[in-house]
């Protein structure tokens, strides 16, 4: 039996990495992104690079260091420049887009100067230029820039209290994009009217692309009354920097401004196109098992929580399989 429990944690771990496999950050942007001559297809688009002055590439998030340097193999000087915002450690050789290492999963400074880097970027877009946003988890944290009034701190504090007290990622982005003065279809709306392409590498259950990363390049769904009902929700109002909270009822009585929302023509040049995300990895680990003998059966694709306790529930369906 030891024999046979080895072999079967061998052939998980060879299962697992076919998974890991289907979403490389590279890769996933070289299936969806091909340069022929002045073409750029980037999924069912055609884009005529002799049309467009300028490309800029923004971007953030834990794999959005090599999702740039794959964009940088395709398009090389066709790129003007760029800016994006990583994970301290996760890195890349770039040589035109700047990158630059920031806090996850609470945000800092380094990630508030890139932000505004990028927001300043996309602003000085014309209607002749392409900007590219490259987008993956973390996102959120790492394309920090908070709204008027709100300081780094208060917001920093605000996300620890939303990770302490059990919020979904849901959630929890739907703070940061009422809070946030690039989230929740700001970066498209800063970019208009110069043409943006969001490649997205998404680890949102779902797919929201409102959710991923908080949607920078999406119209948003969610209001400041869902933002404020969350800390009714958790009772946590009192525990919320005042800056926070006030910012929050301001927009629920109108005089802060809603993010953008479906309609609104700031999305008119805008195009959302997800390169990769749990359902592929998904797919490739199930293709896997079945080349290797075994009958496959995905349990959900929709399973949601705090990882640890996620864990012990794989860790037990493992066991009650092996045992019976």
């Amino acid at each position: 039996m030891l024999n046979s429990i080895e072999e079967m944690r061998c052939n998980a771990v060879k299962i697992f990495h076919k998974g890991l496999q289907a979403v490389e950050p590279g890769s996933a942007i070289k299936r969806s992104c091909k340069l022929e001559g002045d073409n750029l297809f980037i999924g069912n688009r055609k884009y005529n690079l002799s049309a467009i002055k300028n490309i800029f590439v923004t971007g953030a998030g834990k794999a959005t260091a090599p999702m740039a340097a794959a964009i940088e193999d395709i398009l090389g000087e066709n790129i003007t420049r760029g800016i994006i915002n990583v994970k301290y450690g996760h890195t890349a050789s770039l040589n035109r887009i700047r990158l630059i290492e920031a806090g996850h999963p609470v945000p800092d400074k380094n990630g508030m100067q890139g932000a505004d880097e990028i927001l300043n970027l996309a602003e000085g877009a014309k209607q002749d230029d392409l900007v590219l946003c490259l987008i993956s988890g973390g996102g959120s944290a790492l394309l920090v820039l908070p709204a008027e009034g709100i300081t780094l701190k208060d917001k920093q504090d605000t996300i620890k209290i939303l990770l302490s007290c059990g919020a979904t990622i849901h959630e929890i982005n739907t703070i940061r994009k009422h809070i946030s003065g690039i989230k929740g279809g700001r970066l498209a709306k800063a970019a208009y009217p110069a043409g943006m392409i969001s490649l997205i590498l998404s680890d949102v259950v779902g797919d929201d692309l409102d959710v991923i990363a908080s949607g920078p390049s999406v119209p948003d769904p969610s209001t400041f009354e869902e933002s404020m009902k969350i800390f009714k929700k958790y009772k946590i109002t009192k525990n919320i920097p005042k800056a926070i909270v006030s910012h929050i009822r301001k927009g629920t009585s109108g005089k802060v401004h809603e993010t953008p929302k479906e309609g609104d023509r700031f999305f008119k040049n805008t195009y959302n196109l997800i390169v990769a995300g749990n359902m592929e990895a998904i797919n490739a680990a199930r293709h896997k098992s079945k080349i290797m003998g075994y009958k496959t059966l995905v349990l959900s694709s929709m399973i949601e929580g705090e990882t640890r306790d996620v864990a012990k529930v794989h860790t037990a369906i493992a066991k009650e399989i092996l045992k019976t």
